[in-house]
């Protein structure tokens, strides 16, 4: 039975990259509102089961779907075997999303377009895929950006210029889009307690740092995020696009 209190009943979202991270945190705040969920990976099969067993351990409906967010042709596999097996997407969460930090001399043309390839290019390909089959009744876009396009930390020269470019696609496409019913809206998170930022060697020191320059005094975690995409998802934010809203406890 739907639960009348569960912003969205009846939705299918497509959520890239969540088998872990973010990712995760956004799956599940979808799901927990009444959302069927197909949970995107690129490479970690297990990480997105388990996801998708969580949701269903809660009563959710998941599925997990595999392919890169950089090539038309595995986002249209994806796209089909959520259609098939959900129905019609409402609602992409452009959350995949690779980083590294390096010095200027570091700089290389791989590690450019690694980047750029996922970041920017998969967030417009996926973006592209979706807005096509949303139909008549319109959809759901929410992008992930970052607090690195406008902290602009040293080292980040490539991610946050991908960052940025996410900034300005959300304010584009929010344009471009509007006449079809489509909401466009990037979320920012902060410094996010992930497996991936707790990988970097200098992850405590960075989380300490960033905890005492942010007005909530913590790091952020993915369900903070997933709280957000699920509001941004939902009617309640119906007459908002183009908005780019900081998910990072104040820090600015």
């Amino acid at each position: 039975m739907e639960n009348p209190t569960r912003k969205l009943d009846g939705k299918v979202a497509l959520v890239t990259g969540a088998s872990k991270g973010i990712g995760v945190g956004i799956a599940l705040s979808l799901a927990k509102e009444g959302a069927a969920v197909a949970v995107n990976y690129a490479s970690d099969r297990e990480g997105a089961n388990r996801v998708v067993e969580k949701i269903k351990a809660a009563d959710g409906m998941a599925i997990a779907v595999q392919g890169s967010v950089t090539s038309s042709e595995e986002i249209d596999q994806f796209f089909n075997q959520t259609e098939k097996q959900l129905g019609n997407v409402n609602i992409l969460v452009n959350n995949a999303g690779v980083f590294s930090y390096l010095p200027l001399q570091d700089v290389n043309e791989k590690e450019f377009h690694r980047q750029f390839d996922t970041n920017v290019l998969g967030l417009l390909l996926t973006s592209k895929r979706a807005a096509k089959q949303f139909g008549e009744k319109g959809g759901c876009l929410i992008n992930i950006g970052s607090v690195a396009s406008t902290l602009t930390p040293p080292g980040s020269s490539i991610y946050a210029a991908t960052k940025s470019a996410v900034d300005a696609i959300t304010r584009v496409l929010a344009k471009e889009l509007g006449p079809q019913n489509i909401r466009v809206n990037s979320i920012n998170p902060g410094v996010i307690d992930t497996e991936g930022a707790r990988a970097m060697e200098t992850y405590e020191q960075v989380a300490n740092e960033i905890k005492a320059l942010t007005p909530l005094g913590r790091t952020g975690m993915p369900e903070d995020i997933g709280l957000i995409a699920a509001f941004l998802a939902s009617d309640e934010a119906r007459w908002l696009t183009g908005e780019i809203i900081f998910g990072s406890g104040g820090l600015r």
